[in-house]
């Protein structure tokens, strides 16, 4: 055997640790195993059914998916492709389109936004991750603190089912979500812009009439429902923050009343006659946050840990994808030239650099709705007309088309390794 190869063996390969199997943490750990680095993806949970999870795919997040060479898993996982869009304002139609006169796919293009089964989604992208020898999924971890040396994060304290263990790497990634572990441990700095709103979440059965994605409008409030992918209803209400305990004290009947009052009547009929058979009701308390900076000596945050995204758009799932594409650009030359510490947080600052832009503007107008829809301000009802005479008048559809910053992100993100 000759030098060369003995020195071969004895070269560790570079390892990475990913805190966090959500879309960000699973999307980066397959395209590093993929690339031949060794890692290890930690998941507190079991499973992947969490309470709550975003289920909505833009065509940000199909293109996402696509690029990364996952495309196909969208075919073998529950889904649903909404048909239509409705827009309601106090309850009268103000917008409408359907894909069957070619509206939707004119707005979309050939990424169609879809609904799906986000814990079917990470298992199939951790199952394509586990083709690679390098990776390794630990279900039931939870990190209790990070491992320094000389003021650099080298790995991490984690307790699981067998024991506390110590995992050493090059990089540890903090991918774990608002309540981020790492961000906590890692002492980063973070930055809330909590929007004015809270959001009650549930499914109920679906019933025959009922098709697409609805919107509806009105004083102090915002309800979004669609057909998901469990051939139930995804009923998202917002309200005012600070709103829903007096009605979660008056009991499940008084808020679905409340809710019915501002809806369509088939879909209000429907909630009443329903209301013992919501599936996961709860309260989500929206945020939205950042971390002044995403990387410290041998740690990154990514996704929902480096900036808390607001349940308005629907953006959570498709800006972690599309992370997990500008971090994989990024680090693998920096893991494969040796994973120089140096290197690898020359990478950390660069993966920062190029998403910060597009997460600022995401969170900017994401702020903007809630602010106005659910305003009760005296010029919040004057201009809840405006927008419905508007929507009416045929300025929908070019409104739309404005918001492409929710559909496709601020920029072209483009996977280079």
């Amino acid at each position: 055997m000759t030098d060369v190869s003995k020195r071969a063996i004895q070269t560790p390969m570079p390892r990475v640790l990913i805190v966090g199997a959500g879309p960000a943490g699973a999307g980066l750990a397959y395209l590093l195993a993929q690339r031949g680095v060794e890692v290890q993806l930690l998941e507190r949970q079991l499973d992947f059914a969490r309470e709550f999870r975003g289920e909505f795919l833009m065509p940000s997040g199909v293109e996402a998916l696509e690029q990364m060479g996952l495309g196909s898993l969208l075919k073998s996982i529950p889904h649903m492709q909404p048909d239509s869009l409705e827009i309601y304002v106090h309850r009268r139609l103000a917008l409408s389109l359907r894909t069957d006169d070619g509206d939707i796919r004119e707005l979309f293009g050939e990424h169609r936004p879809q609904a799906v089964s986000q814990p079917a989604l990470l298992e199939a992208i951790a199952a394509e991750a586990a083709r690679a020898p390098g990776f390794e999924l630990l279900r039931g971890a939870t990190v209790r603190d990070l491992l320094r040396e000389r003021d650099r994060v080298v790995g991490a304290r984690v307790h699981t089912a067998e024991g506390t263990r110590e995992l050493r790497a090059d990089l540890v990634v903090g991918a774990d979500g608002r309540a981020s572990v790492v961000r906590r441990r890692g002492g980063f700095e973070v930055r809330e812009q909590a929007p004015p709103m809270d959001v009650v979440w549930f499914k109920v059965p679906t019933y025959a009439g009922y098709r697409g994605a609805r919107g509806y409008l009105g004083r102090g409030h915002l309800l979004l429902s669609y057909e998901a992918w469990d051939d139930r209803i995804q009923v998202a209400w917002a309200i005012l923050k600070g709103s829903f305990g007096e009605l979660r004290r008056r009991g499940v009947p008084e808020w679905i009343e409340e809710m019915a009052q501002h809806v369509t009547p088939d879909l209000a009929s429907h909630l009443r006659a329903h209301r013992d058979a919501l599936v996961h009701p709860f309260l989500l308390d929206a945020v939205s946050d950042r971390v002044t900076r995403w990387s410290a000596p041998g740690v990154l945050l990514l996704g929902d840990a480096a900036h808390t995204m607001s349940p308005v758009g629907g953006q959570g799932l498709n800006v972690a994808l599309r992370d997990a594409i500008v971090a994989s650009n990024h680090l693998v030359p920096a893991l494969r030239g040796g994973a120089a510490p140096e290197a690898l947080d020359l990478a950390a600052r660069a993966i920062e650099a190029e998403r910060l832009p597009e997460i600022a503007a995401i969170q900017r107008a994401q702020a903007i709705p809630p602010r106005l829809i659910l305003s009760r301000a005296w010029w919040a009802e004057p201009l809840r007309r405006v927008i419905g005479g508007a929507l009416r008048a045929g300025l929908g559809r070019f409104a739309l088309s404005r918001a492409g910053l929710f559909l496709f992100g601020a920029s072209p993100v483009r996977l280079r390794v």
